[in-house]
């Protein structure tokens, strides 16, 4: 080996052997720790708590829009020409209907004192009487399919347009 090289190997051994031991070393324990708090168990309570509030976010916005789509469909459907056609057909039907009805249960002439009729499930039925004034009058009673009774009564003859 080479002499210098080895003197200078000789100077550094022996200066690290003459530094004062007692230079402070500082250290401390190396301690691993989890950030998620469902391993470390710090801040579970309000971790689960936002997961929840998530979830239940989520699960609304998807039955909100769910809904809303339904709806949509359901307007759509009530906006084709043939539900318009149908609708308006309807609405003559009744109107025409109830224009009959008026016009016997008014008639001057020959006007029908009694009478019934089924109309979606609900029974309609009228007579003529002579209520305790002595006038008379039309009683119209409607009872609805659930047995719920509504009682109309009409007096005829009196005021006029």
């Amino acid at each position: 080996m080479n002499t210098a090289l080895f003197k200078m190997v000789l100077i550094l051994i022996v200066g690290f052997l003459t530094l004062p031991v007692s230079a402070p070393v500082h250290g401390d324990e190396i301690v691993h720790q989890f950030k998620s708090p469902s391993f470390s168990g710090r801040g579970t309570g309000s971790h689960y708590l936002t997961i929840e509030n998530q979830q239940f976010s989520r699960k609304q916005d998807i039955e909100e829009s769910l809904l809303a789509a339904e709806r949509q469909a359901e307007r759509e459907a009530d906006n084709t020409t043939l539900a318009k056609f149908i609708r308006n057909l309807e609405s003559r039907i009744y109107a025409q209907l109830s224009k009959q009805l008026v016009d016997n249960m008014f008639n001057n002439e020959e006007g029908a004192r009694f009478g019934s009729f089924a109309l979606e499930g609900n029974m309609v039925t009228y007579e003529v009487i002579t209520s305790d004034d002595g006038s008379e009058v039309i009683r119209m009673t409607i009872v609805d399919e659930d047995g719920t009774e509504t009682v109309i009564e009409i007096p005829i003859g009196t005021g006029g347009f």
